[in-house]
């Protein structure tokens, strides 16, 4: 079996869940976390995965300086925010 060592943060974190009632034990708090953690990875592989194949694709945008990758990424920020008004 492997020991793990928690800062008190983590232990208490550990706690308020097992008293929510919806966990019934640490293990199953740990188990969710690592479930979660799994997911994460697997969604982050698959987006740096897409990400490679636009840029084989060509599909890239090239910017003059730091201030025109800001200005893109507000620009369509906004767009996105205007869609969902």
């Amino acid at each position: 079996m492997t020991e793990i060592h928690l800062t008190e943060e983590e232990q208490a974190f550990i706690d308020s869940k097992l008293q929510s009632g919806v966990y019934k034990s640490a293990e199953d708090v740990v188990r969710a976390a690592l479930h979660s953690l799994e997911y994460s990875d697997e969604l982050t592989r698959q987006m740096i995965d897409a990400a490679d194949a636009q840029v084989a694709a060509g599909e890239t945008i090239r910017f003059e300086s730091a201030e025109a990758v800001a200005d893109s990424i507000i620009e369509r920020g906004m767009r996105r925010l205007n869609r969902k008004s």
